[in-house]
Parts: structure tokens; sequence; C-alpha cells
């Protein structure tokens, strides 16, 4: 029955599943030369390898000269007509016959036909493994369930007992194999990040960190910044009954009502390399290594979190905001964000006055098993579905113990003093535009992605009057391995858009060409982004053969054209989750924005943020230009219609 709930749980529109996004590349890459392969620790290596068991074609390597042609019109948005002609001169150099291009377009080529994904192991270094800043805020995003009102300790113990079910159901039909196969269009998709999301754990290393792959059968339960180990199959093999569940974590709060003396969970959140100094002092004491060996192996975390107040706000708006900050950051150490595993893929969180949702770990996998996970637990728990199982011999809870040095003590302090200065500085607004959904847009004969997309750059140009550099992902899974490439949403074209919008003496149906021109350019790079034929991983591929092959870094990455090209002021992601959730996560640069967006029938979800410490981003006002900016287009688009009619 409950692979029925799955199944319709997966009926998205193909609009929004080729545009689900949840990939934030652009965060400073650190290139180091790459000496090793892929670091795995793992106790099921062979079940978590990318074996092309489908049968997946390869990423492509771009042509070069088509690459390079693409990259000169996303960047004359940003350039005066001066540096254009000498971003223009630098590619041509590049490209030339003779030109450095030219031979690291060849060693990368060659690099292809030795991997069966030239970029993977690459981009999971760059963008994930190797980037030092903490993963709460920089790179995890929260999720947002419904929101749910517990009258009492039982009602939230009974809801984390079915998260926990339904997380084991979604992870059976993994195991078996019983997952659909995503398509887009007549293309397969690769599935192989289904297999990465249970029982994986970041370990923190000094420059690089790894990964752990494994397969249990229990989780890590944090409560009042206590860890510990609870089993969900008992001595007989038989999986625990939701009631079983419920009593194990009844223990698991006994045996915590206070707070942790010292909250080792706060560690987790702190710059990579404080958190790997840490771990490694941790790990020179036996007692220690077994607890965190234990955190790593666990399919998953669940965070008994303390009430946050969100019942206290009226507001829907302020306290969707509530509840995004507690997935994102848990509201500072001295709220929930020490209540916490931020090394864990997947951590569920349970809050004692309703917030429920989890936060994702994202360098194993692209957002997507997350996002069909989200719509089976809220499925598996609304239809009132619970395991039929019972264990004869249930395990009691292990509460895991560390010993802690005065050094780790102050580490501690400091990952706590960071973390609150994280959580404050986060500006969140997270809110329904209730005026007209994708319905409206689809009757235009225009794509919701694109429209929102334009959107979003009309609004930044509104309220900055420059154009700003966006991010998009699209996913490139129809090739073996693949992960993401990037969508410049900033163009010609919608710059033109944005200004033709805000000139008062413009002719309407000129606005509406310009409307469309935008649209059609987003969505035409939007098509070649999905094959693999956009500009950023290619740039990247070479950039990275030349650091391998001990050859010069080009002057073309180091020019204002690259530069400010990939600087993304506008980090964006449409995330299709069915059921009446969100994600959210923080800007990808300091003068930013970040904004996540789930357009439904008749309206559209959103959750933005930016960084308080920047004087010239605010919520507040880039919000008020959004919804500005989509009543504006809509008005233009039903003027026009009605003149058509006439």
């Amino acid at each position: 029955m409950h692979q029925l709930h799955y199944l319709a749980a997966r009926n998205i529109d193909r609009e929004t599943a080729q545009n689900t996004i949840f990939d934030f590349g652009y965060r400073g890459l650190t290139l180091e030369p790459y000496a090793s392969s892929l670091q795995l620790i793992s106790n099921n290596a062979s079940t978590k390898a990318n074996l092309n068991v489908q049968n997946l074609p390869r990423l492509p390597v771009p042509k070069l000269n088509d690459t390079l042609n693409k990259y000169l019109k996303t960047v004359k948005p940003f350039l005066s007509d001066e540096e254009f002609a000498n971003t223009t001169k630098l590619v041509k150099e590049f490209g030339s016959q003779g030109g450095v291009g030219i031979k690291l377009q060849s060693l990368l080529e060659k690099r292809a036909e030795k991997h069966v994904n030239w970029l993977e192991e690459w981009w999971l270094n760059t963008a994930y493994l190797e980037y030092r800043d903490p993963v709460v805020v920089y790179s995890s995003p929260g999720l947002v369930f419904p929101f749910r009102k517990f009258n009492n300790q039982d009602e939230q113990l009974h809801y984390a007992a079915k998260t926990l079910l339904a997380a084991l159901e979604y992870k059976a039909l993994i195991d078996g194999d019983k997952i659909p196969v995503e398509m887009m269009g007549k293309s397969p998709l690769d599935m192989s990040q289904y297999k990465k999301i249970f029982g994986t754990c970041r370990i923190p290393g000094e420059k690089r960190d790894k990964l752990s792959f494994n397969d249990t059968k229990y989780v890590t339960v944090i409560h009042n910044n206590h860890i510990f180990h609870v089993d969900l199959w008992g001595n007989d093999n038989k999986k625990l009954s939701e009631d079983q569940i419920v009593q194990a974590l009844k223990k698991v709060i006994e045996l915590s009502k206070s707070p942790a003396t010292e909250a080792i969970g706060v560690l987790t959140s702190d710059n990579r390399d404080n958190w790997a100094k840490a771990y490694q002092a941790l790990s020179k004491d036996k007692v220690n290594r077994d607890s965190l060996g234990d955190v790593e192996r666990s399919l998953a975390v669940l965070c008994l979190d303390a009430a946050c107040g969100v019942w206290s706000v009226t507001d829907k708006d302020a306290r969707q905001t509530l509840a995004a900050a507690q997935t994102i950051h848990g509201g500072g150490s001295a709220a929930n964000a020490a209540n916490r595993w931020f090394d864990k893929t997947v951590q569920f969180i349970v809050g004692a006055d309703g917030v429920t949702g989890l936060t994702y770990e994202h360098s194993p996998a692209e957002g997507q098993p997350i996002a069909v996970l989200t719509d089976f637990i809220i499925n598996y728990i609304d239809k009132g579905s619970s395991s039929t199982e019972s264990s004869s011999s249930p395990k009691d809870p292990v509460k895991l113990n560390f010993n802690v040095s005065a050094d780790v003590v102050d580490m501690i302090s400091t990952a706590k003093t960071n973390v609150d200065k994280l959580a404050a500085d986060l500006e969140l607004n997270c809110f329904t535009f209730d005026k007209y959904g994708k319905n409206f847009i689809k009757s235009q004969k225009l794509s919701p992605d694109s429209y929102l997309q334009m959107a979003m750059q009309y609004a930044f140009y509104r309220l900055h009057a420059t154009p700003g550099a966006h991010y998009e992902s699209a996913a490139t899974r129809m090739y073996v391995g693949g992960r993401t490439e990037t969508i410049r949403s900033c163009s010609p074209e919608s710059v033109e858009f944005a200004r033709a919008m805000l000139d008062t003496g413009l002719a309407p149906h000129l606005k509406l060409l310009a409307l469309r021109q935008a649209i059609d350019a987003h969505k035409n790079y939007t098509v070649q982004a999905l094959q693999g034929l956009g500009v950023d991983r290619h740039l990247l591929g070479l950039k990275l053969t030349a650091l391998e092959n001990g050859i010069e870094i080009p002057k073309l990455y180091s020019d204002e054209g690259y530069r400010r090209s990939a600087h993304m002021r506008i980090s964006t992601s449409q995330v299709a989750c069915k059921c009446d959730g969100f994600m959210c996560y923080g800007p990808l640069v300091e003068d930013g924005y970040a904004t996540c967006y789930n357009p439904r029938d008749d309206d559209v979800n959103f959750a933005t943020s930016a960084f308080r410490r920047n004087p010239d981003t605010g919520c507040g006002p880039y919000r008020a230009a959004l919804e500005q900016s989509l009543q504006d287009m809509h008005h233009l688009l039903l003027q026009q219609h009605a003149k058509s009619k006439l």
C-alpha cells in the first residue's frame, strides 16, 4: 500500500521535474591539484559506487568555441563596452589556434575518455568536501514540513516514530530498487544518488572532508544536546512498532532531562577546519572514537527539539520564517543549534511545539531524493499508516558518552559563538504569493519556471538598477554520475525586459515582447544546461585541468567578466514538494539573495534570505520588489489579453 502513496507523491509535472534544483555550487571553490581518487570510507562501497548499471551516456565535454561564444553573451550585462572588448580579446586568445584553451580542451577530452564522468570527482571535492565554511547556512538547506500542533509530549513522540517508520519504508524501496526510474522526456535519469541518503555521513578533515557510507539498523537521536543510539530492530531482528519506538524515545527523554554539560553536536556547525581539529582531539580517546563512529554509521539523525514558540506567532509568514530558521541553523546555541549533527545527510527535526522538517547535508547527492522523501513521509503520516511488525525483544537506547578535554571545551565555546553569529546574521522572509500560480502562467503559454526567474531578474533590477548575476541549476542526471550545470538566468534579454518594464513611456506591447524574449532566452539556456552544455562546469573543468597539469591559470579566469558573472547575487531553486512544505537556505554571496520557490496551481511559496551584515540587501525590500514585479507582469499579460479580444 505504501508504494502507492509513494507513486502518488511522484506525480510531478515535467516543468517542475526538470527544474527541481538544490545545488549551490559557486561559493568560492577551493582548487587544489588532485593526486588521489575519490575519498570514501565505506562499509558497503560496492552498493554506493557509480557502476553505470543503467548504461547511461557519459557527460559530454562541450565544444570549446560553443562554450566561449555562449560565455561572451552571459558576461555582456556586467561589462562596459570597453570592458567587454577586453574580455572578447581574452576569450579569442584563449580559444585561438595555439591558444592555451585548445591545449586544455584536448587534455580534458583525454580525461573524459578515462572517467565514467569527467566532472564527478572534481565537483564533489571543489564544491563540497574542500569547501571550508560551515555547512550550516552556507551549504545545507532546511526543509520545513507542514506545521503540526502537539498538545503533549506523547503526540510529539508518536509523530517522530511515524517519521522514522516512513523513512524506513522509503529506504526499503531504495534498497529493493523499487523506485521508478525518473525520466526527462524519453531520457532516463541516473538514480544512484538515492542510494546515498541513508547511512551517509561527512567526516571532517583539514583541507578536505570525506564521506562515509554505511547500512545499519539504528538511528542517532539527540535531545537536550545529549546523543543516543536507538535501535529500530529488536534482538529478534524484527522491526520495532510505532509504540515500541515511542517507548524508546521516552527513555531517551528520561535520560536527558537537563541539557548536556558539553554540547558535542554544536562542533559540527563550525568552520570545517575548526571541526576537523576538534574531531582529531576527540578521536585520541577510545570512548570518543566509539561514539563518533556510532553517529557516523547510523541511518539518520532524529532531533527532538525544544519548543521554539512557533504557535505564539499569529502571522503565517512569520511562523514559516521562524520554522525555516529552525531547520537551517536551529535558532542559535541557546535554542536548538547544538541539538544537531550537521554532518549527517538527513536530520529529521521534530520540535516540541510542532515545528517539523529536516536539515540536509548536500555533498553526497542533490535534493531530489530528499524532496520525494518529504512527500512520502507526509503521505505516510496523513494516511495513518503504521508498521505491522513488532519486536518481542526491543533494545534499550544507549547514551553515547564523550570525554571532553579542556581544549575541546574551548572549541565548543568557539563553535557556539560562531553559530550564534551566523544565526543572527541570516535574515529570512518566507511567504506565500497568493495572487496567482502556475495555472495562470501556463494559460499564457509561458514556462512557469522561466517566468518566475524573470520576475526575480526584474525585482533585482528595480531594487539595485544593475543586472544581478543569477544562479539556477539544471540537473545533468541524464548522464551517468550527473550532478548539475548552472543556468545563467541573467542575460541581455532579461536586462532589456527589466528596463522595458521600468520605462513608463514604453508601449505595453513592447514590454510584452521583451518579456517573451527574456523567457525564451532562459528556456533555451535551460535546455542546453540540462544536456550538460552550459558555461560554468566546462570552464571549471578547463581550469582544474590547468591546475592538475601545472599550467598557468589563463587570464580569462581573473578577468572582470568572469569574476562578475560568477558572483551569483541571486541564488535560486525550484523545489517540488506536493505537501505544503518548503525549502530554504542562505545566499551564495555576502551581497546577494537566496530565493527558493514552489510554484503551485494558484499560488507560489517563496523562502528568501539575505545577510544582515550587508546594508545593501534586505529581505523586506526584496520581497516587496518581487511581489510587485509579479503583479506588474500579471497586469501586463491581462492588459494585452483584453486588447487582443477587442
